[in-house]
């Protein structure tokens, strides 16, 4: 088995900007076993398959789809053939896609909190201060009508390192000013607080619960959504990030209602959120149309980025760009309740992208 691995290793050329003997090589090194073991274990008992069989499995499925021994769980592939496998998109072909698509040397400063704030700001739709060009004048007329900001750092990736102020919490302007300032925070914006539209609020009010829409420009230049879901936080959090007790729901693109069940980075499936008790399949969500426009729009605004992943927020008056990822959410459309005939989303990005 283990001869027959290598020799489809060998032949197979490269994925995502490295070879897929590398790629089969990390997820059979054994670095990050514990993790492993936790899939494992998870998926052996969803199926009840031996773990030693599963094992071979999880590589041999590395090796001819670049799939890690995650997108084997989460996409259930213990239950599905080769060449249902195959129509998936995996963490490795996910990378091939962002490095066909996107501009890398943009991408490495498109990442950072100010210089995409600076491209977008006519979609984020609220106050936003650099802090790098903050003073006492600009700091205290920026807080006169607010309560409450958001200190974001420069490169912070999945809500890590945010942190909500109040003027009221520091002696003077100058006292916040040097706190933000302080080199280790490393914050790049204060944004002014969003207010969320009831309806979200309803499901999870702790949270700016935002949506997360994907797009894909094609080389025409026209924008188009690939899919959207509904990220809700949980369990206390003011995040809504799946690394932080989140989960997320698929929206139906027609008609704007969640779908189906919630899936939560713990592989757990729910029918209704834990905090507010309401059944997601079917609920209304508001604006839904407006937010494809808007993503469409600003999508035009960065062009070197033809493939993101949006965090739009829903106000009373309508959508907003929270942030774009450049490394867009790949499972969050494939997992297998979203995919009753085991069909991923590679012929929809080939029908979009001829050459992937």
């Amino acid at each position: 088995m283990l001869s027959k691995l290598w020799g489809v290793v060998r032949q197979s050329g490269r994925v995502e900007g490295y070879s897929k003997l590398k790629y089969f090589a990390r997820v059979a090194s054994g670095v990050r076993y514990s993790k492993f073991k936790a899939m494992l274990d998870c998926c052996h008992e969803k199926s009840g398959r031996s773990r030693v069989a599963m094992s071979f499995d999880i590589l041999l499925s590395a090796a001819l789809f670049g799939a890690g021994y995650y997108d084997y769980a989460i996409f259930g592939f213990y239950d599905i053939d080769y060449r249902h496998r195959a129509t998936y998109i995996t963490r490795a072909k996910n990378a091939r896609l962002i490095n066909m698509l996107n501009d890398e040397t943009f991408a490495r400063t498109f990442d950072m909190k100010s210089v995409q704030a600076r491209r977008l700001l006519p979609y984020f739709k609220r106050g936003v201060l650099f802090v790098a060009e903050a003073n006492e004048e600009s700091l205290r007329d920026f807080m006169a009508d607010k309560e409450v900001v958001f200190a974001k750092p420069e490169d912070g990736v999945s809500g890590r390192g945010i942190e909500r102020l109040r003027i009221s919490d520091f002696d003077s302007v100058a006292d916040m000013l040097n706190y933000i300032k302080q080199p280790e925070k490393k914050f790049g914006l204060l944004e002014q607080a969003i207010v969320q539209h009831p309806d979200l609020s309803r499901l999870y009010p702790l949270a700016i619960n935002t949506q997360r829409v994907v797009t894909l420009m094609d080389s025409a230049g026209e924008v188009h959504v690939v899919y959207a879901t509904q990220k809700l936080g949980d369990k206390g959090k003011f995040v809504d990030n799946l690394e932080n007790d989140g989960m997320c729901v698929p929206i139906n693109p027609v008609d704007g209602k969640l779908v189906g069940l919630a899936h939560t980075s713990r592989l757990e499936v729910l029918e209704r959120h834990p905090y507010s008790g309401i059944v997601f399949d079917g609920y209304q969500l508001p604006y839904v149309q407006q937010t494809f426009e808007l993503v469409k729009a600003a999508a035009k605004a960065v062009p070197e980025m033809r493939f993101l992943g949006w965090d739009i927020a829903i106000t009373p008056d309508g959508p907003v760009v929270v942030e774009a990822n450049d490394w867009p959410g790949y499972d969050f459309w494939q997992l297998p309740e979203q995919t009753p005939n085991r069909i991923g989303l590679v012929p929809v990005y080939k029908k979009l992208v001829p050459g992937f």
